[in-house]
């Protein structure tokens, strides 16, 4: 089953999402249930969120997922929204 991940990242932390981008692009590997993802990016053509497709067995796995994102574990994020997916185009 899809899930969605939409995160929005705190204000003026950048730096937080630059010191662990690494180790969350490492995590999308690891795991290997990340079908999609990218960064929001504001007027400015900053990073300011993310958005992310997962395939997993159900919300739980999900929800945990997200949470164990170094990017989560680190406070980069303001608001987390995980809700199932269905695609239907691409």
């Amino acid at each position: 089953m899809r899930f969605v991940v939409i995160s929005q990242d705190k204000p003026d932390a950048e730096h937080l999402r630059l010191d662990n981008r690494a180790a969350h692009l490492a995590y999308i590997e690891e795991t290997g249930v990340v079908e999609l993802a990218g960064p929001f990016l504001d007027d400015d053509g900053q990073m300011c969120g993310s958005m992310l497709v997962l395939r997993v067995p159900n919300l739980q796995e999900a929800r945990d997922w997200a949470a164990s994102d170094p990017y989560a574990q680190a406070g980069l994020f303001q608001s987390v929204t995980v809700q199932p997916w269905k695609k239907v185009v691409g």
